[in-house]
């Protein structure tokens, strides 16, 4: 992405410490540009108005308005932005809340540099994706959701390479039975062990389910597909 395409971001956060790491660290992240910041949600829903941002990093805990209500009501307007909430508040109903509102990512205080930067890359990188395409097929539609969902290269477990991953995973995503490591690696071209490997770090990740099942002569036998695939 070159420089005059950045990503503009506005800052909603009531604390200025907060604010300023967080201006801080997505500076530090090539391909953002921070264009405006704002103290809480009614000064931040005129901003977005006025400044047209692609994405806000959005604080839950704020006085006079707190998020939940900021998002609802830029959502009822309909404003054309995306929403990173950034927030102390981990219990489920605001969870439930924030994703069914449509967050790209939700990340806890205290939160780390790596961890922003880690969903400000997964951002980019379907932002890219879709402001470069007209029209979407199936197949370019599950590229886009794969990107958002896998994680990049330098979060991988030590020997795991993310193309092969993304080449088990879009494997996964198009059948409808579950299937063994050494079904899945004779389809992928890929040996049962490295297969293996890498169905293990998903199951761990819980981006994959295994089940048993018994052959005919009784050896227990794991199938493998994606957790809530076609549920």
């Amino acid at each position: 992405m070159s420089k005059q395409h950045n990503i503009t971001v506005l800052l909603i956060e009531d604390d200025p410490m907060v604010q300023e790491v967080n201006r801080m660290f997505i500076e530090k992240i090539e391909g953002f540009q921070i264009i405006g910041v704002a103290s809480n949600g009614e000064e931040g829903r005129q901003k977005v108005k006025e400044l047209n941002p692609d994405l806000v990093l959005l604080d839950i805990f704020m006085p006079k308005e707190d998020g939940l209500e900021t998002i609802a009501r830029l959502r009822q307007d309909q404003y054309d932005v995306d929403i990173l909430a950034v927030t102390a508040a981990n219990d489920t109903q605001t969870v439930k809340t924030l994703l069914r509102y449509g967050v790209v990512d939700y990340i806890v205080k205290p939160f780390t540099f790596d961890r922003l930067k880690q969903a400000l890359y997964k951002y980019k990188d379907v932002y890219v994706q879709l402001n470069q395409t007209e029209q979407f097929s199936q197949d370019k539609l599950d590229q886009v959701r794969l990107q958002k969902e896998s994680p990049k290269s330098d979060q991988l477990p030590k020997g795991l390479q993310l193309p092969t991953l993304n080449q088990i995973v879009e494997y996964l995503n198009h059948i409808d039975s579950a299937k063994s490591a050494e079904e899945i690696g004779s389809e992928v071209g890929l040996a049962r062990v490295t297969v293996r490997r890498y169905l293990n770090y998903l199951e761990s990740t819980g981006k994959v389910e295994m089940q048993l099942t018994y052959g005919t002569i009784g050896r227990p036998i794991q199938l493998y597909r994606l957790a809530n695939k076609g549920r």
